[in-house]
């Protein structure tokens, strides 16, 4: 009973873990994103 209880424990933990990381990257993604259309926005600006 008790390993399995560690068991599930270590299993959420690693869970939460890859969770977090997906998560962060998807950030960065997004920031990079956001950064190429300010820069295109800028640009644009610039032209006019």
């Amino acid at each position: 009973m008790m390993k399995t209880l560690i068991g599930l424990v270590m299993l959420l933990s690693i869970g939460l873990l890859i969770g977090c990381n997906t998560i962060d990257g998807a950030g960065q993604d997004i920031e990079r994103g956001g950064e190429a259309v300010s820069d295109t926005a800028k640009e644009v600006q610039k032209s006019m």
